[in-house]
């Protein structure tokens, strides 16, 4: 059986019950080794077999999960944040399933929640803004047109970008091209969760200038919008002049 584990925003016991479990079971772990804080592997037990797929391809990993099935192992496959979010996962699951290897997978807490933790926001704040749009900016890897991010800043959403720290002053130049003011806020969270988190708060306009300035270039989440400000709308939800489901009005 093949698990894949969503490890978590970085801190030890961020990681989910059920993915310590399977970390503590498994004869084989292959871990993303560039982002998943090695501590995690405290948990395995002393005769499992540990790989970092940071130095291997899609094909290496591959052959170490079909020669520990072929073996009766169980294999952790460990990814950072959860497993759905930019975790190259999909390729792995088709070819499993045309190895007729069966998995599962064990969801964790991402990144822009353990950032949004760090940085104290809700990033959807009532009269400000309800939607989220997780994206990142072009490099070596292109991303669809339509999600170009001068396309996705048009919605003046709060906007939490993953993998674009090594392309600030572009990114920069491409949130002014959609709509973002210069000063409308904005946030760098360097590694939030680990031991040596860095949060940054600064402004679209001032964002290439702070990441230089605090030398971070890279595993950084950048977070845009007027969430980071002072001003939004109180929660009906909780409005005494607001009925709900649960209680009625009191004034």
């Amino acid at each position: 059986m093949i698990h894949f584990v969503g490890a978590g925003p970085g801190a030890p016991d961020l990681i989910t019950v059920r993915g310590q479990k399977l970390l503590q079971e498994a004869d084989v772990i292959i871990y993303a080794g560039s982002l998943v804080n090695p501590a995690l592997l405290d948990a395995k037990k002393a005769d499992c077999a540990v790989y970092n797929s940071a130095h291997m391809t899609l094909e290496e990993v591959l052959d170490v999960m079909k020669k520990a099935e072929a073996a009766g192992k169980m294999t952790v496959r460990l990814h950072t944040g959860d497993p759905c979010l930019y975790g190259a996962i999909r390729e792995q699951m088709d070819a499993l399933k045309k190895m007729d290897i069966v998995y599962d997978i064990c969801p964790g807490v991402s990144a822009f929640c353990g950032a949004a933790s760090a940085l104290e926001l809700e990033y959807t704040l009532p009269g400000v803004s309800q939607t989220v749009i997780i994206s990142r900016t072009a490099g070596r890897t292109p991303v669809p047109e339509k999600e170009s991010i001068p396309e996705l800043a048009k919605h003046q959403a709060t906007m939490v970008l993953f993998l674009s720290t090594g392309h600030l002053p572009k990114l920069q130049k491409e949130l002014l091209e959609g709509g973002y003011t210069a000063d409308t806020p904005a946030a760098i969270c360097y590694k939030a969760t680990w031991p040596e988190e860095k949060r940054f708060l600064c402004t679209v306009g001032t964002l290439a200038e702070t990441a230089e300035r605090e030398k971070i270039m890279s595993t950084a989440l950048i977070i845009v919008g007027n969430i980071i400000g002072e001003q939004y709308d109180r929660s009906l939800l909780y409005d005494p002049s607001f009925t709900t489901a649960f209680r009625d009005a009191s004034e």
